[in-house]
């Protein structure tokens, strides 16, 4: 259920154990209101970054290339061989690594005494807390490790544990990074010289692989059209007789794929020193659907990928005595074109709405997230809801005062009676809006009649989010543009009523009334809105109007 972050963060004041046990609150009914298997996950969507990937890594397999995973972590000295005086450049845009170093803690007579007083121990368990650490100072248990393996050594809570190295070793606290040598690889070639290395060897050429995966590069900010973090979509031919030519075939042989027709080959400016001089080429492939956007690429060609042949004086540091092709694509570049995206940022991580050029939720997606807040939880509860719903639907237009029995059975090893019921006289069963329906247009939530309904025909197609509850009275004209929720403020005043009939039952009480008058919110006629989806109506100028007077009461009494 839905819980209060406030009531569950840490304070220096709260026992964690305590609070952390506390959590069981959130989950209704663990053990009696078991959902599976009648709880079914229907199929989620791929994000576009890695449905790129996925193409990707199907097309060099159907081109016979086989797969492999490159190094993540490489040291500075191997950017030094393969680079030359390039290396300072290179290196400049290259993640250092840095680790917390393993301080030699020392316990004196007056830690031992705090350490007594808040672990409740004797001196030798102290002790072992100063054996602990020292293993710990020697690698022999993880920094990860460490509370845990003093908790279980001493039979003592974690959180206990934790104050105490809060408390009596400040080290821990102060302790600060040291830089390595070793760097987060900036691009695939600085691994693919480790791989190749170790197999040229122990194969038969020609030699084949590929490989996507993560890069880092640590550039001076992001923008629309670069990340620190971005996927390689990289590949090389070892062979005595590699050329140019098997760059352009392996790029023609990718882009055919993915229905790209046009290419250009255009030789690359940068001349890195770790392709031989003049084989440094860029792959422009021609995509339509972006001309006259409002991207750098609005003539239709797109930089695509970039090939090259190691040169040899590269491929010597690592004694391999056959030449390389090497081509690289960026995946994120070739995935914005797929998916008509102009920002790599919000293509990639379309959770931070900051990245977005444009928040939009569609009004069937809108639709999705309306519900019914208060359910029954029993089969006589559900049989409840809909013989209210049957009764009032039957009976709405009978003058009052009036009253109709729903439904008599047993709930809870009780015999009850459930009435609708309209105490009131000169008016009817139920309210001019008891009736009305859910709908979403253009981005507003709406409730509308049954009347209006009948002139909008069915299965409306997407519109543009809102989400509207609109009474008979309201001259609004039904058009195509609805999607139905297909909730009614009956049906959900129903399960309320059903819902509050079981507590009531629960509780021993004898009798109980529900009743809903005229309605202004949807809580007030037991419906929610999911967050997501009232922020975004008001970010965008909609609204939810499902005001109207249902006046509809249920009285529920055991018969004795």
């Amino acid at each position: 259920m839905k819980f209060n972050p406030e009531d569950f963060k840490k304070t220096k004041h709260a026992d964690f154990d305590v609070l952390w046990d506390k959590g069981r609150e959130i989950l209704t009914n663990l053990n009696t209101n078991r959902k599976y298997p009648r709880r079914s996950i229907s199929f989620g969507k791929l994000h576009p970054v890695f449905d790129t990937i996925y193409r990707l890594r199907e097309s060099y397999l159907r081109l016979g290339f086989d797969e492999v995973l490159n190094p993540l972590i490489v040291d500075e000295k191997e950017v030094h061989r393969q680079f030359g005086y390039e290396s300072l450049a290179v290196l400049d845009r290259c993640f250092y690594l840095a680790g917390l170093p393993r301080p030699d803690i020392g316990i004196s007579d007056e830690r031992v005494l705090k350490i007594k007083q808040l672990l409740n121990i004797d001196d030798k368990r102290v002790e072992e807390i100063r054996q602990i650490l020292h293993s710990y100072k020697k690698g022999e248990v993880e920094g990860d490790d460490l509370v845990s393996v003093i908790s279980h050594r001493l039979d003592v809570l974690d959180s206990s544990v934790g104050t105490m190295i809060e408390l009596v070793f400040p080290e821990f606290k102060e302790l600060k990074p040291e830089p390595t040598r070793r760097t987060l690889r900036s691009h695939m070639t600085s691994a693919w010289f480790i791989t190749l290395k170790e197999l040229w060897e122990y194969t038969n050429l020609p030699l084949h692989l590929f490989s996507v995966d993560r890069c880092f590069r640590r550039e001076q900010q992001e923008d629309a059209t670069r990340l620190m973090a971005y996927h390689s979509a990289s590949c090389v031919i070892m062979d005595e007789d590699v050329n140019v030519d098997d760059g352009m075939a392996v790029a023609e042989g990718i882009l055919l794929q993915f229905g790209f027709e046009d290419f250009k080959f255009i030789p690359d400016e940068k001349r890195s020193k770790y392709y031989i001089p003049d084989t440094q080429i860029e792959v422009f492939a021609y995509h339509p659907k972006l001309i006259g956007s409002n991207t750098k690429y609005s003539d239709g060609w797109v930089e695509i990928a970039t090939f090259g042949i190691y040169s040899p004086t590269a491929l010597a540091e690592y004694s391999i005595p056959y030449p390389v092709m090497n081509l690289g694509l960026g995946v994120e570049r070739l995935a914005m074109i797929l998916h008509n995206a102009t920002d790599v940022r919000a293509l990639s991580y379309p959770q931070f709405l900051q990245y977005q050029p444009g928040w939009y939720i569609s009004d069937h997606e809108l639709a999705k997230m309306i519900r019914i807040r208060s359910e029954p939880k029993t089969r006589a509860g559900l049989l409840i809801q809909h013989a209210i719903t049957s009764t009032c639907k039957m009976h709405k237009n009978e003058p009052s005062p009036c009253e109709f029995t729903a439904w008599k059975g047993e709930l809870f090893n009780r015999n009850i009676t459930v009435n609708v019921i309209e105490p009131e006289e000169k008016t009817k069963l139920c309210g001019p809006a008891a009736m009305n329906t859910i709908v979403v247009d253009d981005g507003n939530i709406l409730g509308v009649s049954p009347a209006q309904l009948r002139c909008a025909e069915p299965h409306t197609p997407v519109n543009d989010g809102n989400i509207l509850g609109v009474s008979p009275s309201k001259n609004i004209e039904a058009t195509k543009r609805w999607v139905h929720t297909n909730l009614s403020y009956i049906d959900a005043f129903a399960a309320k009523a059903a819902s509050e009939i079981e507590n009531e039952l629960c509780s021993g009480k004898d009798e109980t009334a529900y009743r809903v008058r005229i309605i202004k919110t949807p809580a007030e006629i037991n419906l929610e809105i999911q967050p997501a989806a009232q922020r975004y109506i008001t970010n965008h100028n909609k609204k939810i109007d499902i005001r109207g007077p249902v006046f509809t009461t249920v009285q529920m009494k055991i018969d004795y």
